[in-house]
C-alpha cells in the first residue's frame, strides 16, 4: 500500500513540475483532435449519404474526388493547426523557463 502511495506522489509531483502550461496545450491538443475526428466522420457520413443516392459513374467519380480532395485539404490544415498549437506551446514553455 506505501509503494501504490508514493507512486503517486511521484506521479502527481512529476506532473506539477510540468507546468500549467504543458497541462493546458495537452489538453487544447486534444480538443482539436477530436473536434477534427468528429468533422471527418461528418464528412464520412455526408458522402456516404451521397453515395447511396448517386444515379450513375460519372457521379460516382465525382463525389469520389471531391471526398479525397477535402480530406486531404483538411487534414493539411489540420496539420498546420497542429504544428503552430506545438510552436506556440514550446515558445510559452521557454518563457516560463526563462522567467524561473
Amino acid at each position: 500500500m506505501d509503494d501504490a502511495a508514493a507512486l503517486q506522489a511521484y506521479g502527481f509531483n512529476t506532473m506539477t513540475s510540468m507546468g500549467v502550461a504543458w497541462v493546458e496545450a495537452l489538453s487544447d491538443m486534444g480538443s482539436e483532435v477530436l473536434s477534427f475526428v468528429a468533422d471527418r466522420i461528418k464528412e464520412d457520413v455526408k458522402t456516404q449519404h451521397r453515395l447511396l443516392h448517386c444515379k450513375d459513374v460519372d457521379e460516382l467519380q465525382e463525389i469520389q474526388a471531391e471526398f479525397v480532395q477535402k480530406a486531404i485539404d483538411q487534414y493539411r490544415e489540420e496539420t498546420g493547426k497542429l504544428v503552430e498549437m506545438s510552436r506556440s506551446f514550446v515558445s510559452r514553455a521557454e518563457a516560463e523557463r526563462g522567467e524561473s
